[in-house]
């Protein structure tokens, strides 16, 4: 049987299969639908240091091949995330990664340190890159910023330190080498970019805070650049999010890079995905003949890439 353990410096998954935060709620809800311990790892919603009400509604709109929101990190806060969730998720017999957002780097630091007390939590993911709030996003787009959030997140703590970053920058490499070079163990790529739907008879944006994060399919051929752009600029393992919906999306990411996925709009219409691409997963390695799921990472052609290179230089006004 293939290999599935996936190595992202100081934290190890049994296999690359993720469920992204604000997708997954806290578990609670998907019982139901899925075997928890199959999964890789489970990040569950973003949580801040105070409890959030959220941005206005309406908070989402479905768009051609994908889903525009705009939540605002609605949630009870830190507090009632240890006193109400986290003894049950730590249970779940599967990695549990927690997603916090801070409007600055003590609030990211005091975070880190208060969940730092619990065993058996797997790591954290740092949100600098949600579009829909102001405050921790810039970390995001700023490359100095990003640093020293890391930096300081990572001294403060023994938990492994994943930053979650924006597409919606000029270049999402500055932003992962300076990430990187902070002593990120991780980088998950990407956060949502950044649309608008219109109500055009109203003439009103269709959310309640008009611009919100796109996600979906829609998303994903972006998503394969980004993540195969980083991935010739750092050694830094990466996590790739975009529109993953089938096992040949899980196929393409890994090829382009990525060590690990994240499932993230599709569990709202295939509940059951995540788990199903575990075993379909084990199933292709074992077809194609790999031995473990780390051989086909990075390996697409050189060629290839040339050839796409050449292809868009060809494009260029003269």
């Amino acid at each position: 049987m293939p290999c599935l353990e996936v190595q992202l410096n100081r934290l190890r998954l049994k296999n690359p299969i993720l469920v992204a935060s604000g997708t997954f709620g806290y578990a609670r809800e998907m019982v139901a639908y899925a075997d928890f311990s199959q999964l890789g790892g489970i990040i569950p919603k973003t949580v801040t240091p105070l409890p959030r009400p959220g941005n206005p509604p309406p908070r989402t709109v479905e768009t051609s091949s994908g889903l525009l929101n705009s939540i605002g990190l609605d949630n009870d806060g830190l507090d009632a995330f240890i006193s109400k969730h986290l003894d049950a998720l730590l249970g779940l017999g599967t990695s549990i990664i927690a997603n916090i957002a801070g409007k600055n780097t003590a609030e990211f630091v005091e975070m880190a340190r208060k969940l730092n007390a619990f065993t058996g939590l797997a790591a954290l993911e740092l949100n600098i890159s949600c579009p829909n709030v102001s405050g921790g996003v810039d970390y995001g787009t700023n490359p100095k910023m990003a640093a020293e959030v890391v930096s300081a997140v990572r001294g403060a703590c023994d938990l492994p330190v994943i930053a979650k970053l924006t597409p919606n920058v000029t270049s999402v490499v500055e932003i992962a080498q300076a990430a990187s070079e902070a002593g990120a163990d991780a980088l998950s790529l990407v956060n949502t970019f950044q649309g608008l739907a219109v109500d055009w008879r109203k003439r009103k944006p269709i959310l309640g805070n008009g611009i919100g994060g796109l996600s979906g399919p829609a998303i994903k051929p972006l998503a394969l650049r980004v993540v195969w752009q980083v991935a010739q600029a750092v050694d830094t393992p990466i996590i790739g999010i975009g529109g993953i919906q089938s096992i040949d999306d899980v196929m393409e990411f890994l090829v382009c890079g990525a060590t690990a996925v994240q499932i993230g709009t599709a569990n709202f219409y295939h509940p059951t995905l995540a788990t199903k691409l575990v075993t379909e997963l084990d199933s292709i390695l074992e077809q194609e003949g790999y031995d473990s799921v780390t051989d086909l990472i990075g390996t697409i052609q050189p060629s290839t890439v040339a050839l796409m290179a050449a292809g868009a230089a060809s494009c260029s006004i003269k």
